[in-house]
């Protein structure tokens, strides 16, 4: 299983400038650099389906983006459109969302991402290529599995990197007040890192972390990385249980898509591995 870094790595050179046939990579900066996905790897379902695990590198350190979906934000075949997001973070954002590949797509076949962004066109390639294959549900050393989350107490879980359009919860919310999101979270509080040392210095068993997706005006999260009431457990032996509360609001009416990250003890973008993390996203209509 190929580590995140390397696949990073790979995103960034299939996009950079080709000049007298070389690959040059940009240079972060704080404004007015380029977007680039990141291809961290497909995965399979067990049915004969499959699915991309797709995250991106933001080259500004300061500039968050905005690009609507069509020319300057497209996968093709078969989009523009294929659910990825349309506002960007700074930085790397790792496995922010899923693309599902049916039955009979060959390791032939491939989609691409192509971004426009501050003057910048940048490419990579989707493939089912043998050496990208990963296991984003289980971590084989210790069977360490991604935390499940819940958009209601009761309601249907979801555990993976598997956020889609499809399966976001709704919710409607008034321009003049604050949205309340609540999320319910557990996991089995295991631990992976790159060497398998055990923790030096104690963290969180589960951290969350919301952002703009989608939509047409700005997002406030007055917790963005809320913190997580426990309701039980939080050890290896135990597991671990509990529920947050974000309160988000919007600076314009219209329809928005919000994302949230669930990191387990490894961190963010897996300590190294494509497990174990879990995301979701929400669609929220807003009033005026």
């Amino acid at each position: 299983m190929m580590g995140l870094r390397g696949l990073c790595i790979l995103g960034v050179l299939s996009s950079s400038v080709l000049l007298s046939g070389q690959t040059l990579p940009e240079p972060r900066k704080q404004f007015g650099g380029s977007v680039t996905g990141a291809f961290e790897g497909w995965y399979e379902n067990g049915d004969g389906t499959s699915g991309f695990l797709i995250g991106y590198f933001n080259r500004n350190t300061q500039e968050e983006l905005d690009i609507p979906i069509g020319p300057n934000n497209r996968i093709e075949p078969g989009g523009p459109d294929m659910g990825q997001p349309t506002h960007f973070l700074p930085s790397r954002q790792f496995g922010m969302f899923s693309i599902p590949v049916p039955k009979g797509f060959t390791p032939e076949g491939k989609l691409t991402w192509t971004f426009f962004a501050n003057g910048k066109f940048t490419t990579i390639p989707l493939r089912l290529h043998p050496d990208y294959v990963i296991s984003p549900f289980s971590e084989i050393s210790v069977n360490n599995t991604p935390p499940v989350i819940k958009f209601e107490e009761n309601g249907k879980a979801l555990q993976g990197p598997i956020a889609t359009l499809t399966n976001a919860a709704v919710r409607t919310a008034a321009l003049s007040e604050p949205l309340a999101l609540t999320i319910w979270v557990a996991d089995d509080a295991k631990y992976t890192s790159v060497t398998n040392a055990p923790l030096t210095t104690p963290r969180p068993p589960v951290t969350l972390v919301w952002s703009k997706y989608r939509g047409p005006g700005s997002v406030t999260f007055d917790k963005a990385r809320p913190a997580i009431d426990p309701l039980a457990g939080g050890n290896a032996i135990a597991g671990f249980s509990g529920k947050a509360t974000t309160n988000v609001k919007f600076s314009e009416a219209g329809e928005y898509v919000l994302h949230v990250t669930a990191n387990d003890y490894s961190g963010d973008g897996g300590g190294g591995f494509q497990c174990c993390w879990t995301t979701g996203l929400v669609k929220v209509s807003v009033k005026p």
